[in-house]
């Protein structure tokens, strides 16, 4: 099922179907659209502290991207709940916490059973994934970029949850949230070459194109070498499907099918309500994925 989008004042969130049924459960990923911030065209909601945006603008939008998600569905606000987020390093570091951490922490997963914390990462094309135990009550948020991903993140999240909460793969719904998809997502073959070392499915999660050259197919004597076939090769684009990869771990760990819910968004495509770092040649806001427990 697709992720829905809901809109209230003025700022845009999607939210998993697959979550619907936890009356429990806070959780959303944001959109560029509403907020203060003024930087990346027209006033979008920017939720990381960038070298361009100032610190007033990012902090409100913050404020109001907490107040919509911990709106109840009959509109009556609660107090907001503490952010909790890290300074991402690409990692497979997860942390395990159960009040707002006094200092930075640094990874790129976050899983609690806590009541009334928000935790949070952030992303311009890379994953936000978030998983739910609806039995425990307990939640994570992973960042999954092609480095994490390769270092099992998301799967080490699941094992994270196992350990910490007691929580069966079976009982876990998750939700992969907008990120740059498999039609956009150019490579180099060292990124290839590792995802081939890890993963024995590796293969189906790239897409090699080979260019065209229109002289070289009408003239084709011209580029002759002595390289086997006795043709230089054509340049090749190689696409990976970062979504993919990380469904294939959930289920690699027992994550059914069915309660696995992935977002039809590309960020690269739709810079019009997402951001897209590689779209935007890396002058571009921050989004968050973010769940947690109300009380």
């Amino acid at each position: 099922m697709p992720i829905n989008v809901s809109i209230q004042q003025r700022v845009s969130v999607l939210r998993a179907s697959v979550f619907s049924r936890f009356p429990w459960l806070i959780h959303g990923f944001s959109t560029r659209q509403g907020g203060f911030s003024r930087t990346y065209g027209k006033p979008s909601l920017n939720l990381g502290f960038t070298q361009e945006d100032s610190k007033t603008a990012v902090t409100r939008n913050r404020g109001v991207f907490v107040r919509e998600l911990v709106s109840t569905a009959q509109g009556k606000k609660l107090d907001p709940f503490p952010l909790a987020t890290l300074r991402q390093v690409h990692s497979d570091i997860i942390h395990h916490i159960d009040s707002t951490p006094e200092t930075n922490l640094v990874g790129d997963g976050l899983v609690t059973d806590t009541p009334g914390l928000l935790l949070a990462i952030q992303t311009a094309d890379c994953l936000p994934i978030i998983l739910v135990d609806p039995k425990r009550r307990a939640v994570g948020v992973f960042h999954a970029g092609w480095r994490g991903t390769v270092k099992r993140i998301v799967e080490k999240g699941v094992g994270e949850m196992r350990c910490r909460f007691d929580s069966r793969a079976e009982d876990l719904k998750a939700a992969i949230g907008p990120g740059i998809h498999g039609c956009c997502y150019e490579v180099g073959q060292g990124v290839r070459d590792q995802f081939q070392s890890q993963f024995a499915y590796a293969t189906k999660l790239f897409r090699v194109v080979e260019e065209s050259d229109p002289v070289r197919e009408k003239y084709p004597m011209l580029f002759l070498t002595a390289r086997a076939p006795g043709h230089s090769e054509l340049p090749r684009k190689i696409y990976l499907d970062l979504v993919e990869a990380n469904r294939q771990q959930l289920l690699a760990v027992g994550v059914p099918a069915k309660s696995i819910e992935v977002g039809p968004l590309c960020t690269n495509c739709r810079t019009d309500i997402l951001f897209s770092y590689r779209a935007e040649k890396g002058k571009t806001g921050r989004m968050m994925a973010a769940v947690g427990v109300r009380d």
